[in-house]
């Protein structure tokens, strides 16, 4: 299929050429470090985002539900890009550059096809399984996302519309399959935390409230209360 259409009534490219002109007037070093965040930055920071919140989660009553999500999450984002592969060569959409003129093009040499975008792809589905976990990590996730796709445009690489189906495809493989996922990796990760090699993925097994420490004092001077009781009175809480 061909690209799209050149003519400036067509939003798409429109919007293109709006948000690649801020590369033209901007300086050179701001341009590299788009660059640099579109291609590299923000991969990173989503995975940085990811072990943070592991490490938040792992410490909560419910942590083998929120480590399976973060489990699901790379796991639906490589599953997102491997269906990504017979879409793009479908739709077969060149890149902006080779269609358009006057784009500032801020990393030459992508001769593959544009729609839909990887990158947007990838980072959104793991926002979308970091979300499942944890909802203020996964709502950084998603503006993290937000800003690859307008850094995938600003570089002159993919047309906003590249961005917006990654961004779906995403988003319906990591909620689509979440269900699945969630009933196959939850009990993977409740056994793990179980065992004595595994317990350092969700903090161990958990048999007390949230404040675990609170509470094993208060049953600790409750037994002592009741050692100290008539044995009378302990025969009537155990009728009870």
């Amino acid at each position: 299929m061909a690209g799209v259409e050149s003519t400036g009534s067509n939003p798409d490219v429109s919007l293109l050429y709006e948000i690649n002109g801020f590369a033209g007037d901007a300086p050179g070093w701001f341009d590299r470090t788009m660059t640099w965040v579109g291609e590299r930055g923000i991969v990173f920071a989503m995975v940085a985002l990811l072990v943070a919140c592991w490490w938040v989660v792992r410490r909560r009553e419910d942590a083998p539900i929120a480590v399976a999500g973060l489990l699901w999450a790379p796991l639906a984002a490589g599953l997102a890009l491997l269906v990504n592969l017979p879409i793009r060569g479908f739709v077969e959409r060149p890149r902006p550059f080779v269609d358009h003129r006057g784009l500032e093009v801020l990393l030459p040499g992508k001769g593959d096809y544009s729609f839909v975008s990887d990158h947007a792809t990838l980072v959104m589905a793991l926002a979308v399984g970091i979300f499942i976990a944890h909802r203020r990590f996964g709502l950084v996730g998603i503006g993290l996302a937000f800003l690859e796709g307008f850094c995938r445009v600003y570089m002159g690489l993919h047309y906003p519309t590249d961005v917006v189906g990654g961004f779906a495809l995403g988003t319906a493989v990591t909620l689509l399959l979440a269900p699945l996922a969630m009933a196959l990796l939850t009990p993977l990760a409740r056994a793990a935390g179980n065992s004595r090699r595994g317990r350092w993925l969700t903090g161990g097994e958990r048999t007390a409230p949230v404040d675990g420490g609170s509470a094993r004092r208060a049953e600790g001077e409750a037994g002592a209360e009741g050692a100290s009781a008539p044995s009378g009175d302990r025969e009537n809480d155990l009728a009870a």
